[in-house]
């Protein structure tokens, strides 16, 4: 720090900071490592506490000589503080905020979590999770664990878990993914010896958001048909013209597609948790897809449980995605086709139950979100009851 005041700006704060967290039943041990953590930034930087940037952390982070947990933890600390700085009033833009999207501090996983994110990992995979899911939940609790380098993984407190969801703006279904994700595997951890009590049993329940169906309009999928190549192309009309989730195009096989004796062909699909549905496929696309060489239409490296044993396996759903979504203006993604057909399909002959079938859905009330209800629509209600 340059001068006295400044140094005693700190040390008061720092002081205000500890009763704070004492207040909130933090564990001594981690209240005492953050300060730690806070005084070694306060004696490398020449601001005041209430005058530090973005620029100010990410150089000192990026310039400390420690291990990569150490590092995690000391930002954790900066987080900590300066989220209880923002909520009282001291601050009103969270210097460390760049922290946590900068590609250089997204390290590897803290060595303390290792071993119980590969047992939530074996735990997931035994319950018959679709490996994409278990994935998905394994990057979700990685992902938790970089943000809370410096604790124990069967330490962490429900005022741990409070701070680390008070400092994020999510969206709701983020919100309350993260909030489930977490709480599965303290649950997990309770439910196999490794903990007594579950900290995140008490965490508030995020209720699901409204409805908000963002189908993708006939303009910006012409537009995407016109710049595809052609696989990207048929990628495009199972999600458009069928429903198919990300997953469950890039999943389709030749196998899959079957001829019945009517003379229309159906496509067995591997969706969502495991589950097998068979889908009417329009004539024309029932004609592309007959043209593609046998095996999976997007072969890749990536194995499911449906490959074959001498190791065929297809593109992930994730770079499918991405490939689709680029395809598309900003805000736009491939999800937005599957939204494109629910509400195509809906307004056909307004039957919820047989769009159900076809989305794949456990209850009408999902797929209920992913149809939009046009304007039109509403107009001619409202028009058809007044006198």
């Amino acid at each position: 720090m340059t001068d006295e005041k400044g140094a005693m700006v700190w040390i008061r704060s720092l002081d205000e900071y500890e009763i704070a967290q004492r207040a909130q039943h933090a564990q001594p041990a981690t209240i005492a490592r953050r300060v730690k953590h806070l005084r070694r930034f306060a004696i490398a930087t020449d601001r005041s506490p209430w005058h530090v940037v973005d620029t100010d952390v990410l150089a000192w982070l990026e310039q400390l000589d420690v291990a990569d947990s150490t590092r995690l933890s000391m930002r954790d600390s900066l987080k900590s503080f300066y989220r209880w700085a923002r909520a009282t009033g001291r601050i009103d833009v969270d210097p460390t905020a760049a922290a946590s999207t900068r590609s250089k501090l997204r390290l590897d996983v803290p060595p303390q979590w290792e071993v119980p994110i590969a047992g939530f990992r074996r735990y997931l995979l035994a319950k018959g999770m679709m490996p994409t899911t278990v994935r998905a939940y394994v990057e979700r609790m990685e992902a938790f664990a970089r943000e809370n380098a410096g604790l124990e993984p069967f330490e962490v407190t429900l005022d741990d878990l409070f701070e680390w969801m008070a400092g994020k703006n999510w969206a709701r279904e983020t919100r309350r993914g993260r909030r489930n994700i977490v709480h599965s595997f303290y649950r997990w951890a309770v439910d196999t010896g490794r903990m007594e009590v579950d900290p995140s049993e008490k965490l508030p329940r995020v209720k699901a958001g409204e409805p908000t169906a963002r189908p993708a309009t006939d303009e910006e999928y012409q537009a995407a048909l016109l710049h595809a190549t052609p696989q990207l192309r048929i990628a495009l009309r199972l999600a458009a013209e069928m429903g198919l989730r990300r997953a469950e195009v890039a999943g389709v096989h030749s196998r899959d597609l079957r001829l019945r004796d009517d003379g229309t062909y159906w496509l067995t699909v591997h969706g969502k948790g495991g589950k097998v549905r068979v889908l009417p496929v329009p004539a024309s696309l029932a004609v592309t897809l007959r043209t593609q060489p046998p095996g999976y239409v997007f072969p890749g490296q990536i194995r499911d449980r449906h490959a074959h044993a001498g190791g065929e396996g297809h593109v992930s759903a994730r770079y499918l995605g991405k490939q689709i979504t680029a395809l598309f203006p900003p805000g736009v993604s491939m999800h937005a086709l599957r939204h494109r057909f629910a509400t195509k399909a809906y307004n056909v002959n307004r039957d919820v139950f047989t769009l159900q079938k076809l989305m794949g859905h456990a209850s009408p009330a999902t797929t209920q979100r992913y149809v939009q209800v046009s304007d039109t629509t509403m107009r001619a209600l409202v028009e058809a009851v007044t006198p």
